[in-house]
């Protein structure tokens, strides 16, 4: 099985041009709603306790209890996150927003931590100055595509193995995974700017949100998610 499932990973990652470590991180198909990392209070002063409990326990858990729905009875209950991804242009618009919002938030929560923020180290910030110049100057495109993502959506520091690190912005519940997205490649760090991320403590200062974000950034998991998606 396990023989079965490697061969299967490197079919998709030649057929599609995107590197190993993404079909790597996304081969399981064990669809379960994950325990939050923390405790809703934990990210306090940077997002409030209540925003948490709601984003976590109504909205990410409505995405799921959807996406869930949405595959029932089809060969996609069968399938991996990339599977589906990587061909999310013929699946119904339900699977598209609800397996994006399910996906996107797992990444969102686990890239966060309480006492987290300060800078990368390692490969991770040798290759961000590389690319970017400079980690401050990373923050600054980073904080860039995430204010100017108009109406609901996503920022990303991505990889892929044709251009390396790259920071994208997506709409809605879409994602760097999917085949509709202009540029593709593997999600390392992601920030949701949909409203219910932070109205309640920043009303319509999303400014100020992306500011604080970096508070709370778990640099340990973007530079496990890298480590991964480099691999060759």
């Amino acid at each position: 099985m396990k023989t079965l499932q490697l061969t299967l990973i490197l079919l998709l990652a030649g057929l599609t041009g995107l590197p190993y470590g993404l079909w790597a991180q996304i081969a399981s198909h064990n669809f379960t709603f994950e325990p939050l990392p923390y405790a809703y209070d934990a990210l306090e002063p940077y997002i409030d306790r209540l925003t948490v409990e709601i984003h976590y326990s109504r909205h990410h858990k409505a995405y799921y209890d959807n996406f869930i729905k949405a595959i029932q009875g089809t060969e996609m209950e069968k399938m991996s996150f990339g599977e589906i991804f990587g061909n999310i242009s013929k699946h119904p618009v339900a699977v598209r927003n609800n397996g994006g919002g399910y996906y996107n938030h797992n990444v969102y929560w686990k890239n966060m931590k309480p006492g987290g923020g300060g800078i990368p180290d390692g490969s991770l910030a040798k290759a961000i100055e590389k690319k970017f110049g400079s980690f401050q100057a990373f923050k600054q495109q980073f904080e860039e595509a995430a204010k100017t993502r108009f109406g609901s959506g996503w920022a990303w520091l991505c990889y892929n193995s044709e251009e390396g690190l790259f920071i994208f912005s997506t709409p809605n519940q879409d994602n760097p995974l999917m085949d509709v997205a202009a540029k593709r490649g593997v999600p390392l760090l992601a920030l949701d700017v949909w409203e219910h991320a932070y109205y309640l403590k920043y009303q319509n200062k999303r400014a100020d949100y992306v500011s604080a974000f970096w508070n709370i950034v778990n640099w340990d998991r973007v530079e496990e998610r890298f480590e991964k998606a480099s691999q060759k």
